[in-house]
């Protein structure tokens, strides 16, 4: 099979390979945690060598656990409101919308920068009422083309590093004004963790990237917009999926277990409603 090459992608466009190629090897893997088939075929179709990535065992069930949590929230969500909205943002090459059974009565939308959005159409199976954006997030005029009489769930997985502060608020607020109501769930990152991303061997195609300076307080969103409130922090040193992980990080993660500040340098998954 002849594989497929895919344009020269920018820095920040290329970033997306870092949680899909973790997807696939967890898919590889003895023990998946995720079990992303799609992510694996993706993988193999496309031209692209995955090792000079150099993702290491516990970034590539990280990576797995999170979008697994991601996964679920978006799920409970649906199953709440079959009529939903949902836009998954930074989406890449992530195939949220074939791994959860998503009703033909909601609207998905995945967005990403226009040549990322161009590769998902040519790359990603189309599936009903699925709908694919190419945009700059931080711009305001996509946001036209999405429903504002429904409820909606705002979902991203790794998009938080990538923006200042300022731009990540602006967003929020906009999605926030869009709706009548609906929920955010997104992985975040705590200053600990934006310090690991710039020195760590597997991160560090991504490390110049990194926009966003850490966030510690989980409770922080809500100063930035009054409609915003935590539902949930997801500390995955402390989810059940632990113990699939390699012996050696499956002891380091139920360490760390024991220190909510400990908890909160590793994977977090933010939950909020509006």
């Amino acid at each position: 099979m002849t594989a497929t090459t895919l344009p020269a992608f920018t820095p920040l466009e290329n970033s997306l390979w870092v949680t899909l190629c973790a997807r696939a090897l967890d898919y590889r893997s003895a023990r998946p945690i995720l079990g992303d088939a799609a992510a694996d075929r993706i993988v193999r179709t496309l031209d692209y060598d995955y090792r000079s990535l150099t993702i290491d065992p516990n970034m590539r069930v990280s990576a797995a656990l999170r979008a697994k949590k991601l996964d679920e929230v978006t799920a409970g969500f649906i199953a709440r409101h079959p009529d939903a909205v949902v836009l998954d943002l930074g989406a890449g090459l992530d195939t949220r919308h074939t791994r959860i059974e998503v009703p033909d009565t909601v609207d998905w939308y995945d967005v990403d920068l226009p040549a990322v959005a161009a590769a998902r159409e040519r790359l990603v199976p189309a599936r009903p009422h699925a709908h694919v954006i190419g945009a700059d997030v931080r711009t305001e005029d996509w946001l036209t083309a999405v429903p504002t009489d429904r409820p909606a769930l705002v979902v991203a997985d790794g998009l938080m590093g990538f923006l200042t502060k300022p731009e990540l608020v602006a967003l929020w607020n906009r999605l926030i004004s869009h709706f009548p109501g609906g929920e955010l769930v997104f992985n975040s990152y705590s200053r600990s963790v934006v310090w690991l991303t710039r020195h760590t061997p597997g991160t560090r195609s991504v490390a110049d990237l990194i926009r966003f300076p850490g966030m510690d307080d989980p409770r922080e969103p809500e100063r930035w917009n009054p409609r915003l409130r935590l539902v949930r922090e997801i500390l995955l040193s402390r989810e059940p999926e632990v113990a699939e992980f390699p012996w050696v990080w499956r002891l380091y993660h139920r360490l760390a277990a024991r220190s909510l500040t400990w908890s909160r340098r590793g994977t977090v998954v933010l939950h909020y409603r509006f």
